[in-house]
């Protein structure tokens, strides 16, 4: 019993640290951009390149190892439809955080390189930042809706 509370309060953990830091980083991000500034955004886009890599991707790779010894300590079967869909959006926010992750990279370097230059932002970056802008959304609503499924557990026939 001890095992299974142990594991499903580091499943917890993992996944508000996903949704948290996911949130944080997009307010930041958003807030810094707002400003026009390539200081600020440099400044911010540095911090949350290293929240992403400390944070996000340390929970990135508990989940999966968290929830599979989760289902196993349970019992369930990883054919169970919710379980199934779970597997599908996490992949699918995997799918469109890796390409954040290098837009953030790379807009922290844009911004960087238009502080030393003593230019405003370049067009590169505001085009990175549009299509990172878009891909928060499905990433966003694919964690909350593994959230729900998570609590729910709907019975889901494929």
């Amino acid at each position: 019993m001890i095992e299974y509370l142990i594991l499903k309060w580091l499943h917890v953990i993992g996944s508000t640290i996903l949704l948290g830091t996911g949130a944080g980083i997009a307010f930041f991000m958003l807030m810094a951009h707002r400003t026009g500034d390539p200081a600020a955004v440099a400044a911010t886009a540095r911090i949350v390149v290293i929240a992403d890599f400390v944070f996000t991707a340390t929970a990135v790779v508990a989940q999966p190892v968290t929830g599979i010894l989760l289902v196993r300590s349970v019992g369930y079967s990883f054919a169970e439809g919710w379980i199934l869909a779970s597997i599908a959006l996490y992949l699918f926010t995997g799918a469109f955080w890796l390409p954040v992750v290098w837009m953030q990279v790379r807009m922290r370097d844009l911004a960087t390189a238009a502080v030393a230059a003593g230019a405003p932002l370049p067009a590169a970056y505001h085009r990175l930042y549009r299509l990172w802008f878009a891909f928060g959304f499905p990433a966003f609503f694919a964690v909350l809706a593994i959230f729900w499924l998570m609590i729910a557990r709907p019975e889901i026939n494929w």
